[in-house]
């Protein structure tokens, strides 16, 4: 995998592929399963507002519609007053694709309390289209709409931020780059349980949650009264006063000789090792380094293969989740004892489904033709990536 946005999707995705398994913390945050995500989500965040009868959700300077279950694209363009090719557009969406109930589309232009446009577009171009229209009813004596009640604005201060999903992001990524959970931003999106997002989709940063009212701080306590000089209890007597002094120590040189005499042997260790100390990873395929491990901008390595080279479970576990970067090439990740996940990618063919468990050296799929081809493999500690040759070698 090269050093590109695209080497940080394919552990990306494979992380985020987690949340799919209905007894794996999405966040990584229960207290059984070892693992923390508390530096990828410091701050809590507030709840997405509740949109109006039509779905919408308005602020200062964009709206978005939240769709129905059932809703196609063309629908809710239809419910919005919103030409459906448009709003198709603007979303990366075709204008008959099925949409999840809670998914979030943004609106190219604002509409009024009808659902007709305003005519403003949300960059704040004026939309000549509809004015036209507008002018054409008028010519034509056409009577002015009526007056109807604007949507309800959310406060400018709980906007959230927009963000368009460029080649190679994921979810898990975008939400490290905000510093909000991935769950807050699936649930302010309404992802899918994958946690996928297309190339071109508008998403909303979910927006912290108010901080509760900071408490006083404690008074401190009063200081202990210092007695006056001279004040307070008696001098004792020495204790040469009344017993007699202890008979003296024997040399330090002494000690320590009865010290040795008293000290079990040590063990030896190289003869007591057991099975567990050693490396039990076994390489996925058989091949030279072509990436090096280099956290921050390679977080595994890259295995040189022939396509279509077997790709073996490196230890025994359980297919934690099966997920896909944009490109559509699938990303394995196998859970492990001790909290180790293992991480597979530039895979065709899988023979494995999520859930199933797998013993250590099962293939698990085959590598994908390439230039060059190769399989990146990646072993993490809970959130963090580790070196994979400490468990290979």
């Amino acid at each position: 995998m090269s050093r590109t946005p695209k080497t940080v999707l394919l552990c990306s995705v494979a992380l985020l592929g987690l949340s799919a398994c209905s007894d794996f913390d999405m966040d990584m945050r229960r207290s059984d399963n070892g693992f923390s995500t508390a530096e990828a989500a410091r701050q809590a965040t507030a709840a997405r507002p509740r949109p109006d009868a039509r779905g919408i959700i308005t602020y200062p300077d964009y709206q978005v519609v939240v769709a129905r279950p059932g809703d196609t694209v063309s629908a809710v363009a239809q419910r919005v007053g919103i030409a459906e090719g448009e709003l198709a557009r603007f979303n990366a969406l075709d204008s008959g694709t099925a949409l999840r109930g809670g998914e979030v589309l943004a609106l190219p232009r604002r509409v009024d309390g009808t659902g007709g446009t305003t005519g403003v577009a949300q960059n704040g171009a004026i939309e000549i289209s509809t004015l036209a229209d507008a002018a054409i009813a008028r010519a034509e004596g056409g009577s002015p709409a009526p007056q109807t009640q604007r949507p309800a604005v959310q406060p400018a201060s709980e906007q959230p931020r927009q963000h368009r999903v460029q080649r190679g992001e994921t979810a898990f990524q975008i939400a490290r780059l905000y510093n909000v959970a991935p769950r807050a931003l699936a649930d302010w999106n309404g992802l899918d349980p994958e946690m996928r997002v297309r190339e071109g989709q508008v998403l909303m940063i979910p927006v912290p949650d108010q901080p509760a009212p900071a408490r006083a701080a404690p008074e401190p306590a009063p200081e202990p009264a210092v007695p006056a000089p001279g004040s307070g209890s008696a001098t004792p007597l020495p204790p040469s006063a009344s017993t007699p002094l202890p008979p003296p120590e024997p040399p330090a040189r002494e000690q320590e000789a009865a010290a040795q005499e008293a000290r079990p042997p040590s063990p030896a260790l190289s003869e007591t090792r057991t099975e567990a100390t050693r490396p039990r990873f076994v390489m996925p395929v058989e091949g030279r380094i072509i990436r090096a491990y280099a956290p921050g901008r390679n977080e595994g390595i890259g295995i040189a293969a022939s396509a279509g080279t077997a790709v073996k479970a490196t230890a025994a576990g359980r297919v934690a989740a099966i997920t896909e970067d944009t490109n559509k090439v699938p990303v394995v990740v196998i859970q492990h004892d001790n909290g180790l996940l293992s991480v597979y990618a530039q895979l065709e063919g899988l023979t494995v489904a999520r859930g199933a468990s797998v013993t250590q050296g099962q293939t698990i799929g085959r590598v994908r033709a390439g230039d060059p081809s190769f399989l990146h493999f990646e072993v993490r500690q809970g959130m963090n990536s580790v070196d994979p040759m400490r468990y290979l070698q």
